[in-house]
């Protein structure tokens, strides 16, 4: 039996039957509640490489770099890490369960948590126009990096999780469809290295280029900024680096604000691709030993419009109503005061990134570099090519609509 069968064998061993848990366990675990302590191992070792890889990043973009707050990604430094140190190192498998519980529970609670930042009224804020070019922006993306890595050739759940994380945001988006579609951990670290490095890229350069391209209109520069790069991460920190070099705070509030109207298509996106994808596998069936019938008994109709998600939004719609209540009466919900309101959105959200740098730690440990043998550089091209268009794309649209916005 080959290395790679062998590796195959052990996983499905050490797989927890379903039928063993009951919802609640398989939801919030992954199991059984009386192996919940085999967790804690694998789990504080993700913990202290995010704790770690979070001290980096505020030492080179704080300390180093001068910035008020790191753009380098702790999200990134985390995955690179794990990933260094999971091919580099011999683990002990009992470390795996606290991985696997990192990237499969804690990365969907982080996604729902993310819905704090994304304020409904924010929406408005941005206007009529604002809407229709992330739109153009997402659309676009999708068909140009699906239509790209069907004529590359590349594996479809690899393509799809690009698409989705090139169109909508990034790591985030790729870590939330992933399981919908049944993804690989490695294509998942592999679809997130890609996005993670042109991110990377952008985060340095594209400040000082949307500042030429747009002569120094904070808005325009906020919109193509909020709408060309692909993580949260890096489109703050590109941002924060534009208002740092030229002191234009309104071009970090568009750009923030351009960024979670995008984040809150993750309801619509990641439905329509997981419904894209099995279709398509339906319509391949023809050619293998599978038939139609028994490929929709695979599919769960709940994961085309998972829980996670639908929860995401409605923490966005408490947020929203909060700062009416805010806006009215000053108090959120009859008894929070302004700063506490905040205190307590800007403690969620903080909560949700140490959540996702924990996660991508645990992808970064669960991957080894031996299984991305066969997936090659060309899909490092679609996500090269992908960035480009879409940045290309971003900028017509912007510079053709973002005049008409009025903040």
């Amino acid at each position: 039996m080959s290395e790679q069968g062998k590796n195959e064998e052990i996983e499905k061993s050490e797989k927890i039957p379903a039928k063993s848990m009951n919802y609640l366990e398989k939801s919030l675990f992954g199991v059984p509640i009386s192996k919940i302590h085999t967790i804690l191992p694998g789990l504080v070792v993700v913990i202290l490489l995010a704790v770690v890889s979070i001290w980096l990043s505020d030492l080179i973009g704080v300390t180093l770099m001068g910035f008020e707050k790191s753009p380098i990604s702790a999200v990134m430094i985390c995955l690179i890490l794990g990933l260094v140190i999971r091919n580099v190192f011999k683990l002990p498998t009992l470390l795996d369960v606290g991985f696997k519980f990192s990237v499969k529970k804690l990365l969907r609670l982080g996604i729902i948590l993310l819905g704090i930042r994304l304020s409904i009224f924010s929406v408005f804020e941005l206007g009529l126009i604002g809407i229709p070019i992330v739109l153009i922006c997402i659309i676009s993306a999708l068909l140009i990096t699906t239509y790209l890595n069907k004529k590359l050739k590349q594996p479809k759940r690899l393509g799809t999780l690009i698409a989705v994380g090139t169109s909508i945001c990034g790591v985030s988006a790729i870590v939330a469809t992933s399981p919908v579609i049944e993804a690989k951990e490695e294509e998942t670290a592999y679809a997130v290295a890609v996005i993670t490095v042109f991110g990377l890229i952008a985060t340095i350069g594209y400040p000082i280029l949307a500042y030429v391209i747009f002569s120094g209109d904070p808005i325009k520069a906020g919109l193509w900024l909020g709408t060309s790069i692909h993580d949260t991460s890096q489109v703050t920190g590109a941002a924060l680096v534009f208002v740092d070099l030229w002191n234009l705070p309104l071009g970090l509030d568009v750009a923030t604000i351009t960024k979670l109207v995008r984040n809150v298509f993750m309801i619509l996106v990641i439905p329509l691709m997981a419904f894209l994808y099995v279709k398509n596998e339906m319509n391949g069936a023809k050619e293998t030993s599978l038939n139609k019938s028994d490929i929709k008994t695979k599919v769960d109709i709940k994961k085309f419009i998972p829980v996670f998600v639908i929860l995401f939004l409605m923490v966005s719609i408490f947020r929203s109503i909060g700062d009416a209540g805010i806006n009215t009466t000053s108090l959120a919900f009859g008894f929070l005061g302004e700063v506490s309101w905040n205190n307590f959105i800007k403690i969620i959200k903080d909560f949700a990134n140490i959540l996702f740098v924990v996660a991508l730690g645990g992808v970064g440990l669960s991957t080894n570099f031996a299984n991305f043998k066969g997936l090659g550089i060309k899909t490092f091209l679609v996500g090269l090519f992908a960035a480009l268009t879409i940045g290309i794309v971003s900028f017509v649209s912007v510079s053709l609509l973002g005049g008409l916005i009025i903040i």
